[in-house]
């Protein structure tokens, strides 16, 4: 098959929807098939490397409102058999809907997450929504959500509640090769200056205006709550808000490491040094967390909120704990408890890893996508 995936971000730029993309396309290639992906042009570090299965166009940007590029030379779109269209992608998006339409291409969406927002900006995407995010799903011959739980209660439930063959589930994934468990070297100890006997909580995630929804406040707020010798915070990420997150660690009182961007091979070592991975996120903009199938896959268990999509991967009691979002007190208790705990957190890192090899493999689910495909086309004309 020959197959376009547009998406507005991908690696170097390491955020959910770009991942999901690359590990998408990659797997498909390796597959056998011819894949083009399409997206925005950014700085590209010099030890970054596209590969060389991949047919990667990076478009020059003419307008950027947060993480939605407008592209310039975006259409016509190439010769293939089908689109792919990571969703919500601004001005991105219909031009996918002008092009498929007009080239009478069949298309498919991975719906990642709701896009909310406050004041006029979610006034806007509401009215987006209403007038031209509507179309764009309902004119896809697949739209894929990442978990039933996040379909039932995302803007994607009224959409498709009367024609459900249109919806199928098709969870994120993770390389179970990549991120495994193993004995830590302590060099990243040394690196932060962190004693031997400190626990070690970690975030890895966007600190940029478009990740708001991380929930870094209520993260900073629980660890000033914890009793003293309080553990060490570790925070993976870059963006703008990162001065004003330092600033409010202070206002704590506590100590967080700001780690910058840390490079993919590197990442599983900060998987493994930590005690626990937290995810605080407060609204539906987090829809599934693979910073969570990452730690999991790391054999570290992990504190989530309990959101739509994000209690799907996590197995309260199991592999993690679910906390209500933005409940500062019960994530901070929830710390407390799996901190007093080893036994407990060396069990849970044990059953995440299972769950995740049976359940998150990317080999596993791009043989997914590639039978969903095939059903597309056989229908397709």
């Amino acid at each position: 098959m020959r197959i376009i995936h547009v998406t507005a971000t991908f690696p170097p730029y390491y955020a959910g929807t770009g991942n999901v993309c690359y590990h998408n396309a990659l797997g498909l290639a390796r597959r056998g098939h011819r894949v083009h992906v399409i997206t925005a042009a950014t700085p590209l570090p010099p030890d970054h490397h596209d590969p060389p299965e991949l047919h990667v166009r990076r478009l020059p940007v003419l307008l950027r409102v947060g993480n939605a590029p407008w592209l310039r030379g975006m259409l016509p779109l190439p010769a293939c058999d089908l689109v792919h269209l990571h969703y919500p992608f601004y001005f991105g998006a219909e031009a996918v809907l002008w092009a498929c339409l007009r080239q009478r291409l069949p298309y498919v969406v991975t719906y990642h997450q709701d896009v909310l927002l406050t004041g006029g900006r979610d006034l806007a995407v509401r009215l987006h929504h209403h007038l031209l995010g509507r179309l764009i799903l309902q004119r896809a011959r697949r739209v894929f959500a990442t978990s039933a739980d996040y379909a039932e209660h995302s803007r994607l439930r009224p959409l498709f509640a009367r024609r459900p063959p249109q919806l199928a589930v098709l969870a994120n994934g993770v390389d179970v090769q990549h991120f495994t468990p193993h004995p830590d070297a302590g060099c990243l100890r040394q690196r932060h200056a962190i004693a031997p006997a400190t626990p070690i909580l970690l975030f890895v995630g966007g600190l940029d205006q478009a990740h708001y929804f991380k929930g870094i406040p209520t993260l900073l707020a629980a660890v000033a709550q914890l009793p003293a010798p309080r553990p060490a915070l570790i925070l993976i990420g870059t963006g703008e808000l990162r001065t004003s997150y330092a600033q409010l660690a202070t206002q704590h009182g506590i100590t967080a490491i700001f780690a910058g961007r840390v490079s993919t091979a590197e990442l599983p070592t900060y998987y493994r040094l930590a005690d626990l991975l937290l995810l605080p996120s407060t609204t539906r903009g987090e829809a599934f967390g693979m910073v969570l199938i990452e730690a999991l896959a790391c054999g570290t268990p992990v504190i989530a909120s309990d959101l739509p999509g994000v209690r799907s991967v996590i197995r309260d009691g199991v592999d993690g704990l679910l906390v209500p979002p933005g409940d500062v007190a019960a994530l901070a208790a929830a710390i407390d408890r799996l901190l007093a705990d080893p036994q407990r957190r060396a069990t849970m890192g044990v059953a995440g890893r299972a769950w995740v090899q049976q359940q998150y493999a990317w080999e596993v689910l791009v043989a997914q996508l590639e039978q969903h495909y095939r059903e597309v086309l056989a229908h397709a004309g």
